[in-house]
């Protein structure tokens, strides 16, 4: 008999310093409260080196592990040498003007091979789409929103989810409730939506709502205060993840926080204070990027529970085929798809 005991995913993902791990990394990976780990550009050398440091990962580990990244195209792309360099979502409408239906053809091409590149070097998924609407007003969202109609949003977002899904790539809806209509970065400060409920609801959401009724595996929260609907951010608050993404969208997926070192998370004092809070909330997971302290305190100070609902919601979120980057090369359909891309990235350049 096995007697080894497999650890269920926990509720908090980290980050790591560089191209290896450290012996603290180790020990961090291996505490029962880990469940994930995010990997940003510093992680990454090369396909080959990038691929051996995930099944390092994963040996910390007795148990399933999620290993994540931003890998939405644009100013979004962690891994470029070696990979597809994909455009800004809102590059794909604009690519072709005359033709939505080759936009989305498009569109949906661009996910499958964001999805089905990081498979091969063992990556459970990106954190895409971005499913806010461009308003004019956020810098920091921006061209990485598909559109500024919250219709065409639905659709070049489900196109690039569709994508995803046919590589086996599960995809993340972000930033719930919508961080469009902010002008205030949420990585430096917490910025305040004015609006109502009802606004927000018949704008903002209807994306959200358009992807769960289409199966959308998760989805991440903003750090957005919103004064008329709670006095907590979105990331804190039970009316927002708990009462309207769960109970009104009906969503029963993976719920993530946005990184809790970010200035917008700092409505919480402590960073213990700031998981116990977004867990409190409704959230699934929490992640803790760029500050090992803080990921080192919030390891220490969560209880070390075995909530089932959760960890059995957080392993549909690892990668659902395997294949090698050989065998990905060889297929027509990523010469096809990578040719496109790299003819319309050259023309984005130009």
């Amino acid at each position: 008999m096995n007697s080894e005991i497999q650890l269920q995913p926990g509720p908090v993902m980290l980050d790591i310093t560089g191209i290896d791990l450290t012996e603290t990394e180790k020990e961090m990976i291996a505490h029962p409260s880990t469940g994930g780990v995010i990997l940003f550009a510093r992680n990454y050398y090369s396909p080959e080196q990038v691929s051996s440091l995930v099944d390092n990962i994963r040996a910390c580990r007795k148990g399933p592990l999620l290993i994540a990244v931003d890998q939405e195209g644009g100013r979004v792309q962690r891994f470029k040498q070696g990979f597809s360099i994909l455009p800004p979502a809102s590059y794909y409408n604009a690519a072709f003007p005359h033709s939505e239906h080759d936009a989305i053809e498009m569109t949906e091409s661009a996910g499958w091979l964001m999805a089905a590149e990081l498979i091969s070097v063992g990556i459970d998924f990106s954190f895409a789409p971005v499913l806010d609407i461009e308003a004019g007003i956020s810098q920091v969202i921006g061209d990485r929103a598909f559109a500024a109609n919250k219709d065409q949003v639905c659709s070049f977002a489900a196109a690039f989810r569709n994508g995803m899904k046919q590589a086996g790539m599960a995809a993340v809806g972000k930033h719930f409730p919508g961080h469009g209509s902010v002008a205030l970065d949420s990585h430096l400060d917490l910025p305040k939506d004015p609006r109502t409920l009802d606004d927000i609801r018949q704008h903002d959401l209807v994306p959200f709502w358009h992807l769960i009724q289409q199966g959308l595996e998760a989805v991440m929260t903003a750090h957005i205060l919103y004064p008329e609907v709670d006095d907590k951010p979105a990331t804190y608050s039970q009316r927002w993840v708990s009462d309207m993404l769960r109970q009104e969208l009906g969503f029963n997926g993976v719920v993530f926080s946005d990184d809790l070192n970010m200035g917008g998370a700092a409505f919480a004092a402590t960073f213990g204070e700031r998981a116990s809070l977004a867990l409190g909330a409704g959230c699934d997971m929490v992640l803790i990027c760029n500050n090992p302290d803080a990921a080192a305190d919030i390891l220490d100070y969560l209880p070390i529970v075995n909530n089932l609902e959760s960890a059995d919601r957080l392993v549909t979120m690892l990668h659902r085929t395997t294949y090698s980057r050989d065998e990905l090369f060889a297929s027509a359909r990523w010469q096809q798809t990578a040719g496109l891309l790299n003819q319309h990235s050259n023309n984005l350049i130009a």
